[in-house]
């Protein structure tokens, strides 16, 4: 039997969820489906497109206007139906409802590390533009920073090491490449910048200008090694080695959709190793409490230890961006 495109029905609701949770869209725990669904339905310009095949809710869109522009939301398609073409379908579908409206634009919010879905949307015309999100909550939920609430102050510690320590080895569960990007370019580096630091409050770098990026990140002296994962970019890691014979992991980490997979161990020993290669005396590193909350316990598990600590408002605080990251 076709799959049926047609409004969503109050009976929906329990389908609707599962699927949204067969594709992964419940990962935000503050947003609530079923008050969702209610909001949508009860703003007066929002509306549910669901596909029914056999009894069974198998795709979903939800979509609506502000009044200058549309929004799709919650598109979805079930795990073990996405070679069928129903995402293009359902994604058809809205975008009609939306210009019988007369809405002349339509757009996306999506994670910059969901590579799958991006490819997806830009596959049917969808393009990338280089806009700033920027968000505030209105419920008055305090929502955390990394691993500080709002009203924290930033603890930052400073780690080092003075011996090669015995890295222990941990292989990933996926398969993986590690490449080194050579003098990149500062729209590579601020992708990678912005796709692993965002979490975390990543925003040093961010206030460069090209110039004074391309300085640093083409330096000969600072090396930056890009992981990717089953083909794509994961996570990446900068050596400094402009004040020799210490070196800086000036910046660490692993891009979201790929935290859990044991690739930040593997990365941090990798990183480790290469760091005492050519005379090397010292390695440091700093963390802080914006950063993920695993990350102090592991650069000690490593066999960094701290020698300072120092605490700083937090940049939504005091209105600037300090240094709060490496760097």
């Amino acid at each position: 039997m076709p799959v049926e495109l047609r409004d969503y029905r109050p009976a929906d609701q329990s389908g609707l969820i599962a699927l949204w949770r067969a594709a992964d869209l419940l990962v935000n725990p503050l947003n609530d489906p079923e008050t969702d669904i209610r909001f949508c339905l009860e703003s007066g310009h929002g509306q549910i497109i669901v596909g029914e095949e056999d009894g069974r809710i198998v795709a979903s869109a939800m979509l609506g206007h502000d009044g200058h522009r549309g929004w799709i939301y919650y598109v979805a398609t079930d795990p073990e139906r996405r070679i069928a073409g129903l995402g293009r379908r359902i994604m058809n579908a809205a975008e009609d409802r939306l210009k019988a409206q007369g809405v002349p634009k339509v757009e996306l919010l999506v994670r910059d590390s969901n590579y799958q879905a991006i490819g997806f949307y830009q596959r049917i015309g969808y393009v990338v533009e280089p806009r700033a999100l920027l968000s505030k909550r209105l419920d008055d939920i305090a929502v955390p920073m990394g691993g500080a609430t709002t009203d924290d102050d930033v603890v930052i510690t400073f780690l080092e090491m003075s011996e090669r320590p015995s890295v222990p080895r941990v292989e990933p569960k996926i398969p993986i490449a590690l490449l080194r990007a050579k003098a990149p370019t500062t729209a590579f580096y601020h992708y990678l910048y912005d796709a692993v630091g965002r979490p975390w409050y990543w925003t040093d770098r961010k206030a460069y200008s090209d110039e004074q990026l391309a300085a640093v990140i083409q330096d000969e002296r600072v090396e930056i090694y890009v992981l990717h994962a089953d083909g794509v970019p994961a996570g990446f890691f900068e050596l400094d080695r402009r004040q020799a014979p210490t070196v800086d992991l000036a910046y660490f980490g692993i891009m979201p959709d790929f935290i859990g997979k044991r690739l930040g161990p593997y990365l941090l020993g990798t990183a480790i190793e290469m760091a005492w290669e050519g005379g090397t005396a010292r390695f440091t590193v700093n963390t802080c409490t914006l950063d993920h909350p695993a990350a102090l316990p592991m650069y000690q598990r490593y066999g960094f230890k701290p020698y300072d600590r120092r605490r700083v408002p937090p940049p939504w605080r005091r209105g600037d961006t300090s240094t709060y990251e490496n760097g």
